[in-house]
């Protein structure tokens, strides 16, 4: 199948799971994103999911929180819900709860940062339930925005004076310590609040609102384990030692183009760092490196002349459209192993496009607040995505049946 065939079989897919199903996919095939103006790239959204406003994480660790809750938020009206507004912070402070008491019970010698991964927010619906922005905003140190920095700090140097067990023993007296650090930043969570003329607990508002935390599934691809089977993906934020299910590299690509032609959002976690990341741009891509043999007598006379740090300068100095590399399973698995693909982000997949010269990207969703070329979203192109993937979560109905049936749960 060619890519324009593939687009227009992608379009009906989107058009016939909307009105078949009452999911709010839509389908542009003339709205084409402003290009910005250091910038010469024309994206083309071919097809969408409906999505929530724009957040911003600000100055603190919590991107995989806003992607996750993005994500739900957007699952709800996906299943024909209202568009929501949940607090992340509810959230995040669960997780500092229970990666404190893990951080004691290993006596320090597991992670404790404010960075999680994309299983984090099932496992708080499913274990604490969930509440509105309005109710916990997680704003009450005298902030207008999200900054953590003294939080984080607070909180690591607290618990490790519990774990130095200067008593010989812990008492039972430090998780309430850990309580008062986040009531003081944080607030305190309400047992009950109201919403819409009833009366909640975190428990009994995630339940009415219908998600069955279970049916997100974590899904990456790297060689070092056998594929279609699951295992704990060896980064730090990873503290719940939650299992990844392992696919090909392409069957990656699958699930997200699957899911976003029925209507489901993913969650990304990937590695940012790269130097074809230009989130002010607007765009992230994996060039090739030129080579001598590309260039002509005049080019190649000049690129001799150039530093190495010149030449990767230029490598990266992108004002359109650019050759990228072909990413490999190989390719893929040696970036992770030589610690040049991190797990850095988490980001939410909400659309496909292409560029002017029909090159295909994926539109993403950040945390990052909204003064950029794109009002807080990017596109970030196939190969970067097959490059720097660290994982997607998705619902289990947005995986391709024949993937899906070699998945061991």
């Amino acid at each position: 199948m060619n890519y324009r065939t593939y687009l227009v079989a992608l379009a009906a897919a989107v058009a016939y799971n909307a009105a078949a199903f009452g999911n709010f996919a839509t389908v542009s095939d003339d709205k084409a994103a402003e290009p910005a103006d250091t910038t010469s790239f024309v994206f083309t959204d071919f097809a969408l999911v409906p999505t929530t406003s724009v957040k911003d994480q600000n100055k603190s660790g919590t991107c995989w929180c806003f992607a996750g809750t993005s994500m739900f938020e957007d699952e709800i009206v996906r299943r024909g819900g209202k568009p929501l507004d949940l607090s992340e912070m509810f959230t995040v402070r669960q997780c500092y709860l229970d990666k404190a008491d893990r951080y004691v019970r290993m006596y320090g010698g597991t992670n404790f940062a404010a960075g999680g991964s994309i299983m984090d927010l099932p496992y708080v619906w499913k274990n604490y339930g969930a509440v509105p922005e309005e109710v916990y905003s997680g704003l009450g140190y005298g902030e207008e925005k999200h900054v953590h920095g003294e939080l984080d700090a607070v909180l690591k140097a607290y618990l490790d004076a519990v774990i130095r067990k200067p008593n010989k023993r812990l008492s039972t007296a430090w998780r309430k310590g850990v309580e008062a650090i986040l009531d003081a930043y944080l607030g305190e969570v309400p047992e009950t609040f109201e919403v819409g003329g009833k009366t909640y607990t975190p428990r009994s508002y995630a339940d009415a609102l219908g998600l069955v935390p279970d049916d997100y599934v974590a899904l990456t691809s790297f060689t070092h384990h056998p594929m279609y089977e699951p295992f704990v993906l060896e980064v730090s934020d990873n503290w719940l030692w939650a299992p990844y299910q392992n696919i090909e590299m392409n069957e990656l690509k699958e699930v997200v183009d699957n899911a976003i032609a029925h209507g489901f959002p993913v969650v990304w976690a990937a590695d940012v760092s790269e130097g074809g990341f230009k989130w002010k741009e607007g765009f992230a891509v994996m060039p090739k490196e030129r080579t001598e043999a590309d260039m002509d007598g005049t080019e190649l006379a000049r690129w001799v002349k150039l530093s190495d740090q010149e030449r990767k300068d230029k490598q990266f100095d992108i004002k359109g459209p650019v050759e990228e590399i072909e990413v490999t399973p190989e390719m893929r698995q040696e970036m992770f192993d030589r610690q040049e693909t991190t797990d850095d982000h988490g980001m939410e997949i909400v659309g496909i496009a292409t560029d002017q010269k029909g090159n295909r990207y994926y539109k993403v969703k950040n945390s990052w607040d909204t003064n950029q070329v794109y009002d807080g979203f990017f596109y970030v192109s196939e190969p970067y995505f097959l490059a720097k993937t660290l994982s997607i979560l998705v619902h289990k109905d947005a995986i391709p049946s024949g993937i899906a049936k070699k998945l061991r749960h």
